[in-house]
């Protein structure tokens, strides 16, 4: 099977809509499909309990895998719960990941919080990124982890490189291998964890040779193409999620994008500059200090909702163009708003061009957003006349 993660979110975007268009149950808010031994999930909340005998390649805004799967596991979501034995390797990006029992292979995940509970093994490799990275099980391979804080408190049967703001060892840790990482702190070593290869703290860049510095390059590279993968496997979860569960909110946006698009760049920008200021001055008063708070937290989970809904708006419009008479059916829609985010995501790495368009995908989503809700809401005065 395929280990690129942007080839798995077009493998498991293309599932889906097969899933939607044939095996979804119209009374839930998730759809199943089977491909021979592989399984297909979509929804707001998922469970995972039956058996599969193959991949499984689940989207949803909480998951919770327990029930074995034999080959692939591949999750992207709110929160994903892996609680039972995987056969191969898994892949997942959530907002807070827990990993805890077996996986055959490796684990390539991503997250806000991740955790590798004290029952998990990993019998190959892990690479992990995250805001918090936690490493209680044990890891048969080599561990590369890039977080804001990472704690290793488990057996390490290779080497771990680790790149964080602060790196710990736990009284557990048993690093067989060689550490090294690289922190602005020093390194939090608790006195019974273990590395029999030796600790190094590698350099900054400031100080290295030029092929030294060229290989540390290539290596923030290969993480920075990992993480877009991924980052790209769950905003097309969250679009399949949202064209599922509110296909008419999302087509008046795409409408919307469509029908006005100088008004939603133009609310999209206002919107981006205005709402992180007003934050700003509430936080200066102690009264307004929670209200700003809510307000960044808000403004924060519509950021990623509003490039996905300009990639929705994007997809429609090219299916109007090409393929009318199948613009409304819902698994096409799908199928054309991840190839619209897979192209997004290959236009990043153009430089200025990519974040120039990634930017103004953002505003007219964000614009469209705004002013579709503007219409959905009743205007008081019109309901009392």
């Amino acid at each position: 099977m395929l280990r690129k993660p942007f080839l798995f979110g077009t493998l498991c975007a293309f599932g889906l809509a097969v899933a939607f268009a044939e095996g979804g149950d119209k009374r839930t808010t998730h759809a199943i499909q089977r491909f021979g031994d592989d399984v297909f999930i979509a929804g707001g909340s998922v469970t995972v309990n039956q058996p599969v005998a193959g991949d499984l390649m689940v989207a949803g805004g909480s998951i919770d895998v327990d029930e074995a799967v034999a080959g692939d596991a591949v999750a992207a979501g709110g929160r994903v719960r892996v609680g039972v034995g995987v056969g191969q390797s898994v892949y997942a990006a959530a907002g807070q990941l827990t990993i805890n029992d077996k996986v055959g292979r490796n684990a390539r995940v991503a997250g806000g919080q991740v955790e590798f509970g004290p029952k998990s093994e990993i019998v190959g490799n892990v690479s992990a990124v995250g805001g918090q990275v936690r490493l209680y099980g044990a890891v048969k391979g080599y561990v590369q982890i890039t977080g804001g804080r990472v704690l290793i408190d488990g057996p390490v049967a290779g080497d771990v490189i680790a790149t964080s703001g602060h790196v710990g060892l736990g009284p557990h840790a048993r690093i067989a291998g060689k550490l090294r990482y690289r922190s602005r702190e020093a390194l939090s070593q608790d006195p019974a964890a273990q590395v029999a290869g030796g600790i190094e703290k590698m350099p900054g860049l400031v100080g290295l040779g030029d092929d030294e510095r060229r290989a540390v390059e290539r290596g923030r590279h290969r993480a920075a193409s990992v993480l877009g993968g991924v980052w790209t496997l769950g905003l097309i979860a969250l679009a399949s999620v949202l064209l599922v569960v509110l296909p008419g909110f999302s087509a008046a946006v795409a409408r919307t994008l469509r029908e006005r698009p100088g008004a939603s760049l133009l609310l999209g920008f206002v919107f981006l500059v205005c709402v992180p200021v007003a934050a700003v001055v509430l936080f200066i008063t102690l009264i307004g200090a929670p209200l700003g708070a809510v307000g960044l937290a808000c403004y924060a989970a519509l950021l990623p909702l509003a490039y996905v809904s300009a990639a929705i708006g994007l997809g429609d419009w090219a299916l109007r163009r090409w393929l009318p008479q199948r613009a409304a059916t819902v698994p096409v829609r799908i199928g054309a708003t991840a190839a619209t985010l897979l192209a997004l995501y290959l236009l990043s790495w153009i430089p200025g061009l990519g974040a120039l368009v990634g930017f103004l995908a953002l505003l007219a989503g964000l614009g469209a957003l705004l002013l579709q809700t503007r219409r959905t809401i009743p205007n008081p005065i019109e309901q009392t006349s």
